[in-house]
């Protein structure tokens, strides 16, 4: 199914700051924010421009000076190969470096979503990475104390390496072929679940939001309503703009570049009191202000979908991965069934049954 992105929430609109400046342990933010996706683009000054030469007359030549040794050159400075390799250290943790290289291939590692959260919240990024420097910290003092070698850890890290290799060499021997599924299969897969591929009633909507917070005083809500009752004011004239009107007014600032313009949303997606009176408005009609939790919405109606059961074309991406996955699955237990069916175990069945004596008599315990 489609996840379409929330709109109209209860909670008051979030607005984001740049926040510049923040603390973040000595790391150098800069050389982190290419390796974040979604991080706000940094931007430099310009330099000043060089002052203007003078076109002077030549002179006559002057003698030739003595000779003197050639200049060496200057030996650079600390890291600042690291630096031009994008790789100079960031943060020195347990009396070792730790490189940009390293923060950006623990960062990889999280999901894009965390990685989306970091690379907007600096504070976040601190503390993640503090997270990191501490984990460092304590795998220093366990491998110092030679923890590794402990009997029990042996073992653990001996099991875990044994179900990292049956793991992804059993995933390896379940891949579908690349040629799989072919059209004959994604389009009976398609026609089997149109019944839930069905794309809900949509609306096409802008508006203009008035902020007022739930619990405000009675100047704030006088406030409120003046700006509302101007704003009904600039709707009425003749030949009115709407998206002039909620880019000039609107207090979502995020969206007063679009005119108010809230793209294409879900029936499902609206909360009730906007649903019920966007269901009744004509198309390119504007309601009065509508009073949510978090303040009011003026809307507009700018186009309307019926449902309808979403294309082939949209869904052919989604049904290719299900079905490979579904074929991974089949592939793993045939394997397993066919390593089985070559190699029976023999199985002493006395010794078998003791043990699942042992085991009922343990789990009766443990009532």
């Amino acid at each position: 199914m489609i996840a379409y992105r929330p709109a109209f929430e209860r909670q008051p609109p979030r607005y984001r700051r740049d926040r510049v400046g923040r603390h973040l342990v000595a790391l150098a933010i800069i050389g982190l924010a290419g390796g974040l996706g979604g991080a706000e683009p940094a931007f430099a000054q310009n330099p000043p421009p060089a002052a203007p030469q003078r076109v002077v007359k030549p002179k006559a030549p002057a003698a030739a000076p003595a000779p003197v040794a050639a200049a060496q050159p200057a030996a650079p400075a600390p890291h600042a190969e690291a630096a031009a390799s994008g790789n100079e250290p960031v943060a020195r943790v347990g009396g070792r470096d730790v490189s940009s290289s390293e923060i950006r291939a623990f960062l990889a590692a999280v999901g894009p979503d965390q990685r989306a959260a970091l690379a907007r919240d600096p504070a976040l990024l601190n503390q993640t990475l503090r997270a990191m420097f501490a984990r460092q910290l304590v795998l220093k003092e366990a491998t110092d104390k030679k923890w590794q070698d402990q009997p029990a850890v042996v073992a653990q890290l001996a099991k875990l390496r044994e179900e990292a290799i049956f793991e992804t060499y059993l995933q390896s021997a379940s891949v579908p072929p690349e040629n799989y599924p072919d059209e004959a299969e994604i389009q009976k897969t398609y026609d089997a679940n149109k019944g839930a591929l069905i794309m809900p009633r949509r609306f096409h909507l802008a508006q203009i939001y008035v902020a007022l917070a739930e619990g405000s005083d009675a100047a704030a809500e006088e406030k409120a309503k003046a700006k509302l009752a101007d704003i009904q004011a600039k709707l009425k004239q003749p030949k009115a703009d709407f998206a002039q009107v909620a880019k000039d007014t609107t207090d979502q600032r995020e969206q007063a570049d679009k005119g108010g313009d809230l793209g294409w949303l879900p029936e499902p997606q609206l909360v009730p009191e906007i649903k019920s009176r966007v269901m009744g408005m004509a198309v390119n009609t504007v309601s009065e202000p509508i009073k949510l939790a978090d303040g009011y919405h003026i809307v507009k109606l700018i186009e309307t979908k019926p449902s309808e059961t979403m294309p082939l074309a949209d869904v052919r991406d989604t049904l290719v991965q299900r079905l490979r996955a579904q074929r991974a699955e089949l592939n793993r237990r045939a394997y397993l069934a066919r390593a089985l069916e070559q190699n029976p175990p023999a199985i002493n069945e006395i010794a078998l049954s003791r043990i699942a004596s042992e085991l009922t008599q343990s789990a009766g315990a443990a009532r």
